[in-house]
């Protein structure tokens, strides 16, 4: 195993589970024989933005100004940058992903009993 070799797989054992999956799936190699990770990092980016923008529109959103909610996403797109060098050695998409199920679950709920007390309210 050369030098090259060693350093990427000391990188991979020590980053978390969707960036290392992420990172796997979609490295590739370049015609030198080294491997381009540019479309993974990319990727890694797009979930972390996405993720964020689900979890800020469950949890925190408020209804805007279409140019307020530009300047929002503006800077969660920004935010997002420095979430996504986290991302490689720390849990951020896990934790995002537990974040947004726990916003389901809190607004599916919200809404059953919202339809409950409309319904006794109606009786």
């Amino acid at each position: 195993m050369d030098k090259s070799a060693e350093e990427s797989q000391f990188v991979f054992d020590r980053m978390s589970g969707i960036s290392r999956f992420i990172y796997e799936m979609l490295g590739t190699t370049t015609s030198g024989g080294e491997m381009d990770y540019t479309v993974a990092g990319y990727v890694l980016f797009a979930v972390v933005f996405i993720m964020s923008a689900i979890v800020y529109k469950l949890g925190f959103a408020k209804k805007l100004k279409p140019l307020q909610s530009l300047i929002i996403y503006i800077f969660l797109f920004l935010g997002c940058l420095v979430l996504t060098f986290l991302a490689f050695f720390l849990p951020i998409v896990e934790g995002l992903i537990v974040a947004a199920l726990i916003l389901i679950i809190y607004r599916v709920r919200r809404m059953n009993e919202y339809k409950g007390e409309e319904k006794d309210s109606i009786a």
